[in-house]
């Protein structure tokens, strides 16, 4: 039997139906909350999210955070406004710019852009960001980043990066995620109320998530859900067309940068479906005659989602414990 394109279409009402009880129940039964609390972005994870709380808990039970900062898109905060009002809920704003300054998240990460780029000066207009090779069923490139910054002139140079630099950007941008869910958590315990997380299925299980940031919460409702099932649900759940056409961006960097160049490497309507195959042990060459692919290319993509699972296995862990009974001494290396 072939691989089936279409094994990603859901039943979009009843999953809703499905997400929508789930919710009721633990909030109100396991974690005895009143209601829920989630930041917006604008973008479609967040706007599902919000539009399945709405339908569980109504727009009076659920506080909608949009949390910008210095670097933000300026269509963050307009599209989530829009959504917001869009199911009924009265938006609220916290801008995290002078929380992250008290962190020093850009004086650190910009100490790492100069030390590649030694002209880079945010105050002057100068942008960055970091990105992967695009071409991954065309070469089997490593998930190796590049820094790009782009002058006030619009000129863009790139330059590998080396591991020194790139952890003090990551670590440095971070802030931003772990400050997000430090903000829903006051709003949560002022109210009683639960944090929703948005992660879907790509990001928590790729490790395309902040450990302690947005991967922190007390539910994630369409964390089962590939992004391709995200989109369907959205449709259903009508969630406005500008959100649902806007390609979905990481919104860390000050220039703009979509998931695909800045971690997936692929689009979601070929990832999701290569992937899928690969988590159910179908056979390269049917996977690669129902996608128009070569199996070396099919290879190429399985190896990059099993480097990408291995590699970020440590986000996925919960806090290790050491148990009273425990009695064995443990030692590294023998």
């Amino acid at each position: 039997m072939g691989f089936d394109t279409r094994v990603l279409e859901i039943d979009a009402a009843a999953e809703t139906e499905r997400i929508i009880n789930w919710l009721q129940y633990h909030v109100v039964r396991t974690l005895h909350r009143q209601g829920v609390v989630l930041g917006i972005s604008g973008g479609i994870d967040s706007s599902v999210t919000l539009a399945l709380c709405v339908r569980a808990f109504g727009p009076q039970r659920v506080v909608a955070l949009m949390m910008p900062e210095r670097d933000s898109d300026p269509q963050t905060v307009h599209l989530s406004e829009m959504v917001a009002r869009h199911y009924g809920v009265e938006p609220i704003l916290e801008d995290l710019t002078p929380v992250l300054e008290g962190f020093g998240c850009y004086r650190r990460r910009d100490e790492a852009v100069r030390r590649i780029f030694p002209e880079y000066d945010a105050a002057l207009g100068y942008k960055m960001r970091i990105v992967l090779p695009q071409n991954l069923l065309e070469a089997d490139t490593l998930n190796v980043f590049s820094l790009e910054i782009i002058t006030p002139n619009g000129e863009v140079k790139s330059k590998r990066l080396p591991p020194r630099e790139y952890a003090q950007i990551v670590a440095a941008s971070n802030f931003k995620q772990r400050a997000r869910m430090a903000m829903a958590y006051y709003h949560a315990e002022l109210r009683n109320y639960a944090v929703v997380g948005t992660p879907n299925k790509n990001e928590h299980d790729q490790g395309f998530f902040v450990k302690y940031g947005d991967g922190g919460a007390d539910l994630r409702p369409i964390v089962h859900l590939y992004k391709t099932q995200i989109y369907q649900l959205a449709r259903y759940l009508d969630v406005p067309e500008v959100i649902q056409r806007r390609p979905p961006t990481s919104d860390t960097y000050s220039a703009p940068t979509t998931q695909q160049e800045f971690f997936f490497r692929l689009p979601f309507e070929t990832m999701d479906l290569l992937w899928y195959a690969q988590e159910r042990h179908v056979p390269v060459v049917d996977v690669a005659e129902a996608l128009n692919l070569t199996p070396v290319q099919v290879r190429r993509a399985f190896n990059d989602f099993a480097r990408k699972r291995r590699t970020t296995a440590y986000l996925r862990m919960p806090p290790l414990e050491l148990r009273a009974e425990e009695h064995a001494a443990i030692t590294i290396g023998q």
